[in-house]
């Protein structure tokens, strides 16, 4: 099993280990490599991504839009 020095309290670790045992530090490499792999985030922006995201937004305040105007011209036709 690799081990290194953590740098706060000079205690062996795994490398593999998120915290360090004896005083919590989180070993910010394995740390930074499981936040990308459970949540799915990258550095980079997806472009992609956000533009669907504002898509989605206009659209839906189009319809929003389209439905009040449909309210108003049928309650102004009774």
């Amino acid at each position: 099993m690799m081990q290194k020095k953590c740098p706060q309290c000079k205690n062996l670790i795994s490398i593999t280990s998120p915290t360090c045992l004896f005083c919590g530090r989180p070993n910010k490499f394995v740390t930074n490599n499981y936040v990308k792999k459970k949540w799915n985030k990258e550095y980079k922006k997806d472009r992609f991504s956000n533009f669907k995201i504002i898509i989605s937004k206009k659209i839906s305040l189009l319809f929003i839009i389209i439905g009040i105007l449909i309210i108003l011209l049928i309650s102004l036709y009774k």
